[in-house]
C-alpha cells in the first residue's frame, strides 16, 4: 500500500504537474512510489525530461548498458581461494563465504542474481547498491539485498568511520560499515551516474518521445496521391476514401489503380529526417561515455567488423568490467573474511570465460602452453571441462618425447 505524500511534498507535486508529466489533482492524493522516488533521486534536464533510476531505465540505450554490466558481473563464476607456496591457489569449498558468493546469497536468492541486482543498484542509485550481511556465531550466513524502493540507505559518519542509515516502515536503524557489502556509485558529484548523466540520457528521452508522438498521430503519411487537375471536395473525399479502404491495414501492398490520371509519390527520407537519426546515434554514443563501456554492446553495430570482436571483448572487459569486479572482490575481502583469513582466502572472479577465443585458436594456444611447460595436458583438459588422463600431469613437450598412451583417470 502506498503511503500518503508529506506536505513538504505539495510543490514538488505542483512543479511535476506544471511540466506535464503528472496530474495535479485527484490520483496525487496517494501517489505511487515512482513519484515518491522522482522526489528522491530525481533531476531535470535541459532537454525537459525528469530523469530518475527509474525514468532512466524507460530509455533504451541506459536500459542495454545497466544490463549489459550488471548481467556480465553477476553471471562471472566467483570463486574463493586459498593461498599456497610458491604464489599456487587453490580452491576452497567449506568456508561459508563460498556458498553465499557462488550457490544462494540466502534461502530466496541465488548468488547471480543478488550480484546482478546489487550492480544494477549501484549504476543507478545515487548512494549506490547495498547488501545486508547477516551473521550468525560471527559467521556470514546471508547477504540479503537492500532494495532502494523499500529499504532505502544513506552512508553516514560517525567519529570518522562509515555507518549506514537504513529507512524502515518502523524508523531508521544504522549498521556498521561491517554488515553492509557496499558497491559504490562511479560519480564523483555524491548524485550518481544517472544525474551526472542526465543531460545525454534526456535528449535520448526527448528523441524517443518525439519519434513515438509523430508516428503514433500518424502525423507522416506515407505517400501523396496526385492529379493533374483541380479536384472537387466530393472527389477527393471519395478518392481519398477509396484509396485507404484498398491499401490501409492489412491491405498494405497490393496492386494500386488510381482513377483520372491520378499518381502515387511515396515519401523518402529528407536531409532533417537524416539528421535526425545522427542525433540519436550521437545520444546512444553519449550515454556509452558515460557509462564507459564500447557503443557495440548497446547494440550499435555501425563499427563493429569480425575482425576487431575479439578486441572490443578485451576493451569490455578492461575498461568496462573490471572497475566493477575490483569493487566486488575488495568489498568481499573487506567484509566477508576476517583480518586473519584475508592472509589465507581471497575471492576471485573468473574472468576466463569472456575472452575465449574459437576453437582452433584455444587449441592453438593450449599446444604452445604445453610444448612450453606452461601447462600440463590435464590442466588444459580441466579448462575445456575434459577429464584428466594417466600420465597427463606431467611437464614435458610432446614434440620432442615419445607419445604416451591415453588411459582414463
Amino acid at each position: 500500500m502506498t503511503q500518503p505524500l508529506p506536505r513538504r511534498r505539495g510543490m514538488v507535486r505542483s512543479l511535476l504537474g506544471s511540466l506535464g508529466l503528472v496530474e495535479t489533482k485527484g490520483a496525487l492524493a496517494d501517489p505511487e512510489f515512482w513519484l515518491l522516488e522522482l522526489f528522491e533521486g530525481a533531476a531535470p534536464s535541459i532537454a525537459g525530461p525528469v530523469v530518475s533510476p527509474i525514468t532512466a531505465m524507460t530509455c533504451a540505450p541506459v536500459r542495454c548498458a545497466v544490463q549489459a554490466i550488471a548481467e556480465t558481473v553477476s553471471q562471472l563464476p566467483l570463486m574463493v581461494y586459498q593461498r599456497g607456496e610458491n604464489n599456487s591457489r587453490e580452491r576452497i569449498t567449506d568456508h561459508p563465504a563460498y556458498a553465499l558468493l557462488h550457490d544462494s546469497a540466502n534461502d530466496w536468492t541465488p548468488a547471480a542474481t543478488l550480484i546482478e541486482q546489487v550492480t544494477q543498484d549501484a549504476l543507478l542509485q545515487p548512494h549506490g547498491g547495498f547488501a545486508f550481511i547477516n551473521r550468525i556465531g560471527g559467521k556470514p550466513v546471508e547477504l540479503i539485498r537492500l532494495n532502494p524502493y523499500r529499504t532505502p540507505v544513506v552512508p553516514k559518519e560517525i567519529y570518522g568511520e562509515p555507518f549506514y542509515e537504513v529507512s524502515e516502515k518502523g524508523g531508521t536503524r544504522l549498521l556498521s560499515w561491517r554488515d553492509v557489502i557496499h558497491i559504490p556509485s562511479p560519480s564523483e558529484s555524491l548524485f550518481g551516474l544517472v544525474h551526472d548523466a542526465r543531460q545525454a540520457i534526456g535528449l535520448a528521452m526527448v528523441m524517443e518521445q518525439y519519434a513515438a508522438r509523430l508516428f503514433g498521430r500518424g502525423a507522416r503519411p506515407a505517400g501523396i496521391l496526385k492529379f493533374k487537375g483541380k479536384l472537387d471536395a466530393a472527389s477527393s473525399t471519395r478518392m481519398k476514401a477509396s484509396w485507404q479502404a484498398a491499401h490501409g491495414g492489412s491491405n498494405s501492398g497490393g496492386t494500386a489503380v488510381i482513377e483520372e490520371g491520378g499518381e502515387f509519390q511515396p515519401l523518402t527520407l529528407n536531409s532533417v529526417d537524416a539528421q535526425f537519426l545522427e542525433m540519436r546515434k550521437f545520444a546512444i554514443e553519449e550515454i556509452a561515455r558515460h557509462f564507459r563501456i564500447p557503443p557495440v554492446f548497446l547494440m550499435d553495430y555501425g563499427r563493429a567488423t569480425w575482425s576487431n570482436a575479439e578486441a572490443m571483448g578485451q576493451q569490455f572487459l578492461t575498461y568496462t568490467l573490471m572497475p566493477w569486479i575490483k569493487r566486488w572482490e575488495g568489498e568481499i575481502a573487506l567484509k566477508l573474511f576476517t583480518p586473519d583469513e584475508r592472509k589465507l582466502y581471497f575471492a576471485e572472479f573468473n574472468t576466463a570465460a569472456l575472452l575465449r577465443t574459437d576453437f582452433d585458436k584455444r587449441m592453438d594456444g593450449y599446444q604452445k602452453a604445453i610444448a612450453a611447460r606452461i601447462f600440463n595436458p590435464n590442466e588444459a583438459r580441466a579448462i575445456e571441462n575434459y577429464p584428466p588422463y594417466v600420465g597427463g600431469d606431467k611437464y614435458e613437450n610432446p614434440n620432442t618425447s615419445s607419445p604416451l598412451p591415453v588411459v582414463p583417470a
